[in-house]
Formats: C-alpha cells, sequence, structure tokens
C-alpha cells in the first residue's frame, strides 16, 4: 500500500534497461547543480560573518545566534524536505528544484529587512523551506544522470558547493558590511546596517539562477539503474498527503485515521516530547531552540508513523534499516561539528583572536572553501574505491570524517597564533569533508530508486535535526555556561564551546562501526526486503 493516490512505482520486468553512461550533458548538468548548491550556502552560511554585527546590533548572546544559525533554519529545512523530497520522487524535479531557488533566494533578501530576531527567525525559517527542495532534486537528479559506480564521485562534487559558497559567503559577507559602513556609517537608505545589505545582495541572484535550472532536462527516472519507474499520475495529491503527516493539528487527525491506538500513541509521544522541551527550556532559558527541535521530532515520528501504515516498502528500507540509521546519524554527528565550526570559527577568529574581519574571512572563507572541495572530491574517489573491494567501504571514509578533525580542533582552538589557527581550520575542515560524499552514496544505494527523494530527505533529517540543528547551539550554549559579566552584559567563552565538540567523536564512532557491520546485508537484500513489505518488484 502507498500514500493514497500514489502510483506504488511498480517496476515491471519489461522496464529493464542496460545502464547507459554519463554523458557530457550529464556533466553539465551537475555543473548547474553545484552552482545551485554555492548559492545554497552562501545564503546559508553568510549569517557567521555577520553573527558578531548582528549580535550587538540586535542585543543577542552567543545562544540566540547559535538558534539562529542552527535550529531556526534546520527544523523547517529538515520537515519540509519530507514531503518536498516525496514531491521529488514523484515530480519534475527540475521545476521544484528552480521554484525552490527562488524562493530560498527571496526570503535572503527579506532577511536584510529584519529589526529584531523574530523577524529574523521567520526568515531564516523561509530560507530553510525554500533549501529543502535542494538535496532532494539534487541527489535524484544525479542518481539517473550518472551510474552506480560513478554516484559518489558525482554526489562529491555536487557536495563541494557546499564548501566553496560556505567559503564565499565570509569573504562576500565582510566586504559588503566593510563597504556598506563605509559609505554610510548612519545607516543607508531605509537605515539599512551593513549586515542587511549584505544578506539583500546574496539573495536577489539566486532568483535569476533559478531561471537557468528549469532549462535543465528531466532524465527518465531510475534508467541508470535498469528500472524505469513510472511517473506519478497525482504528485500533488500526494504531496498534500504527506504535507498533512507533519503539521500539528493534522497529524493528530492522521493517527486517528490509522486507529485508536496510533492516536494514544501519538498523543504519548507528544507529551513526552513536550515534556522535554520543557524541561530543556527551564534549564537553558531558550525557549526558541527547545520548541523547535521539540516540534520538529514530533512531526518527525508522526511522518515516519504514517509512512509506515501507507508505505512500508519505503518505511522498511529507511527507518527499518538499521545500516540505513546508523550511517544518517553517524553523519549527523560528523555534520554537527562540520556545521559548528563552519558557523563558530569567524565569530571565534573575530573576538577571541582579535583577528580583523576583512582578513579572517578572506582567510576562513579560502580555508574553507579549498579544504571543503579537495576534503570531498577525494572523500568521494577513495570512497568509490574502497566501494569495489568492499560493500561497505565507504563507510571507513565516514570514519575519517570523525576521527580526521578531532587534533586539529584540540590543536587550533587552545593556541593564540592566527597561523596556526588557520592551518588546523583547514586541516579540520578537509578531514571532516571527506565524509559527506560517502555517506550520502550509502543511503542512496539503500533504496529502491523510486525511493531516493525521500531517503536523501531522511538522510538530511540527520544532518540536520542532528547535526544543525545542535552544532552551531551546543556551543554557544556552552559558550554561555561558560561566560562571564562585564559591564553588565554576559561575554561568552567560546574556546570552550568548540572544544566541546571533540566529545561527540566517539558516540560517532560506535554507530559507524554497526553501520559497517551491517550495511553489505542491508545492501545485498534490498529487493527481497521491499518485496516482502509488499513492494511489487
Amino acid at each position: 500500500m502507498t500514500v493514497e493516490g500514489e502510483n506504488n512505482g511498480a517496476i515491471s520486468p519489461q522496464a529493464k534497461v542496460k545502464s547507459p553512461e554519463a554523458s557530457s550533458y550529464s556533466w553539465y548538468v551537475l555543473f548547474v547543480l553545484v552552482i545551485v548548491y554555492i548559492l545554497n550556502f552562501i545564503d546559508r552560511q553568510i549569517l557567521s560573518i555577520l553573527a558578531v554585527d548582528i549580535k550587538a546590533d540586535l542585543g543577542l548572546t552567543d545562544a540566540d545566534m547559535g538558534f539562529l544559525g542552527g535550529a531556526a533554519f534546520a527544523v523547517f529545512y529538515a520537515l519540509f524536505g519530507i514531503p518536498l523530497g516525496r514531491l521529488a520522487d514523484n515530480w519534475s524535479r527540475v521545476k521544484l528544484l528552480s521554484i525552490g531557488l527562488a524562493l530560498w533566494s527571496i526570503m535572503t533578501a527579506l532577511s536584510g529587512f529584519a529589526r529584531n530576531q523574530v523577524e529574523l527567525t521567520l526568515a531564516r525559517m523561509g530560507v530553510g523551506v525554500g533549501e529543502a527542495t535542494a538535496s532532494p532534486t539534487a541527489y535524484s537528479l544525479i542518481s539517473d544522470y550518472f551510474p552506480k559506480r560513478q554516484r559518489a564521485t558525482a554526489l562529491a562534487i555536487y557536495s563541494s558547493g557546499l564548501y566553496i559558497g560556505g567559503g564565499v559567503s565570509l569573504f562576500l559577507g565582510a566586504l559588503i558590511v566593510q563597504s556598506w559602513d563605509a559609505a554610510f556609517p548612519q545607516g543607508g537608505p531605509l537605515g539599512l546596517a551593513g549586515w542587511h545589505a549584505a544578506f539583500v545582495a546574496v539573495g536577489i541572484p539566486g532568483v535569476l539562477v533559478g531561471l537557468w535550472v528549469a532549462t535543465l532536462r528531466e532524465p527518465v527516472r531510475g534508467a541508470m539503474d535498469g528500472l524505469v519507474t513510472p511517473a506519478h499520475p497525482a504528485p500533488f495529491r500526494a504531496f498534500a498527503s504527506d504535507l498533512s503527516m507533519i503539521v500539528p493539528p493534522f497529524t493528530l487527525w492522521g493517527a486517528w485515521q490509522r486507529g485508536p491506538v496510533a492516536l494514544v500513541i501519538n498523543i504519548v509521544t507528544a507529551a513526552a516530547i513536550a515534556a522535554f522541551a520543557y524541561t530543556m527550556i527551564q534549564l537553558t532559558g531558550n525557549f526558541p531552540q527547545w520548541s523547535a527541535v521539540g516540534f520538529g521530532y514530533y512531526a518527525v515520528f508522526s511522518w515516519a508513523s504514517t509512512l509506515r501504515a501507507k508505505d512500508p516498502a519505503t518505511f522498511k528500507l529507511i527507518w527499518g534499516t538499521p545500516a540505513f540509521i546508523c550511517t544518517t546519524i553517524g553523519y549527523g554527528l560528523v555534520a554537527l561539528a562540520a556545521y559548528a565550526l563552519a558557523f563558530w570559527s569567524a565569530p571565534y577568529a573575530e573576538t577571541v583572536l582579535g583577528l580583523p574581519k576583512k582578513e579572517l574571512a578572506f582567510i576562513l572563507g579560502a580555508n574553507g572553501a579549498v579544504s571543503g572541495f579537495l576534503g570531498v572530491i577525494i572523500g568521494g574517489r577513495v570512497a568509490d574505491y574502497l566501494r569495489t573491494k568492499n560493500p561497505a567501504g565507504r563507510i571507513l571514509v565516514v570514519i575519517l570524517g570523525v576521527l580526521g578533525p578531532i587534533v586539529p580542533i584540540g590543536i587550533g582552538h587552545t593556541t593564540d597564533n592566527a597561523t596556526l589557527f588557520y592551518v588546523m581550520n583547514f586541516l579540520a575542515g578537509m578531514l571532516g569533508a571527506t565524509a559527506l560524499g560517502a555517506a550520502a552514496a550509502t543511503t542512496q544505494d539503500l533504496v529502491l530508486p523510486r525511493m531516493r527523494g525521500t531517503a536523501t530527505a531522511a538522510f538530511f533529517l540527520g544532518t540536520t535535526l542532528v547535526g544543525l540543528s545542535f552544532g552551531p547551539y551546543m556551543v554557544g550554549q556552552i559558550s554561555d555556561l561558560a561566560g562571564t559579566m562585564v559591564d553588565g552584559k554576559l561575554v561568552g567563552n567560546l574556546r570552550v564551546g568548540i572544544l566541546s565538540l571533540i566529545a561527540v567523536a566517539p558516540i560517532a564512532l560506535g554507530l559507524l562501526i554497526a553501520a559497517y557491520r551491517t550495511v553489505p546485508k542491508a545492501e545485498r537484500t534490498i529487493v527481497e526486503r521491499a518485496r516482502d513489505a509488499g513492494e511489487p518488484v
């Protein structure tokens, strides 16, 4: 059984075709997708270089900034990634991506008109919704433009946009802020400060790129794997059904439709999550962070419960597969450290080491772009090679992403030498980046072609609700706890906050060891387990 109105993605024997090679057009599409991902992370990460100015202008704490850089974006990015991932499985991926790009670009520009934390939070939520279209569509397109043997490499190249965009965002943000504030020291037109202007300037170009994306050709779904999947007859009806899975109170109605027991379980789970969120709010005093996280985790539970009832095959290959879960959460903890460093390195260098904004933005931006690009490309190539020797070989690269950054983080954030800090920041970024292509390709290989958009959404639940929601916030909260009062204002201790990231490594390592042991069997039995769950494969 599938979501109401959904074609179950039946794959007939006649649909099986010989897997073609990646063409020159495949590489052109990949180039365009990399440009999109660069814009994605410019719009997402520019908040980092603007953090010190925003914090001073709006009177915020490190924990507040961690929320804006993390959960305010991440929860909506992750949750809307669920129905949008399913829409990517059922509708034109090219159209969906072009619309999403326009939306997040407009919301980024609107961030430049925020006058308080609430307005900036709402804009960041909108950016999250728009950007939720990016990776489900891109991962699915790449999987249909490149054969399995090249998939980790192609996904790694796509993922390089993350690091290029993150690096460019620092340089652009610093340049725009300094130029604007020099030209308008008392505030520019409409009372906009430099950080306002930076948001507007980086948001507008995305609308034009969205028109470029709309010219791409939609590939045949599943052709690269010899499993051509029919088009969905009612994609937006399925999308509306999926959207109702995550939006209260529709979640309660959906649970009731599955029976009284399902409703009771849903209510009990909601109460337990609410009690946890309330407790954390009382302990930390941060209402936005924990209310957003609580809402996010409840919505994910409701979605997974509905998916289990309406599309058991997809549920079984994602939520019912320990290899998928361990890979996703294990990489999510790698992402926790990576997102935290990406967000806080610039504010750390500016406030703790006293480095000028223009210098640190240029060096850290170049560091992030080059180290991330090298790490993700090298990691993808090595992962593909290890995959030919061992079905679980890619997991070894993800483990490198956990262990490799530990020493550079420790050295880089205990030294007062700027050069050593920059070098260690480069090494930590490069080693951490090796994991992404390997983890992404592993999860794509654990599902059927029709499930790839949904699998991508589930994968990004780990990177966002585990990594992005908690990484920047954890560092900011611990910084505030370890901080001191100076002239009646709390001054955080970012050094202690960033060093706390090392404590996450043992948990991630344990999950990835479990993934290494379970991936081979999980991949070998995909069709069998899908058939057992009712998939007409």
